[in-house]
């Protein structure tokens, strides 16, 4: 995946369900341009309160774990992303203030069934 200089592409794709929940993500690619703000739309459906995942892969890469939260309310972060599960829109968007290039790849937002 490749995009000019000065660029971010960004892959979105939605995830299956499983055991009832299910997750709801805007498809599609997005290109930004640096410095841009991102939010990716993911919301949910669960009977229970589900755990919930964004994953990135970049070009080249097998998925890896971005951030995730188990509980609602809780937010998770890492590398300037951010996630709020929110139990009462029963949503999980993906936010980041500033991309840059390097943040060029696939976003996954993801639900598994807690016990």
């Amino acid at each position: 995946m490749s995009s000019a200089p000065g660029l971010v592409t960004v892959i979105l794709l939605m995830l299956g369900q499983t055991y009832g929940e299910s997750v709801t993500q805007m498809e599609g690619q997005v290109t930004l341009s640096e410095g841009a703000s991102l939010t990716v739309h993911c919301t949910y459906s669960a009977i229970v309160y589900p755990a919930l995942y964004w994953y990135v892969q970049y070009p080249g890469k097998g998925p890896q774990l971005l951030l995730r939260a188990t509980k609602a309310n809780e937010k998770g972060s890492n590398k300037g992303f951010e996630a709020t599960y929110n139990k009462e829109t029963t949503s999980f968007h993906l936010e980041k203030a500033s991309v840059q290039e390097s943040d060029s790849a696939m976003y996954y937002c993801a639900v598994s069934h807690t016990v």
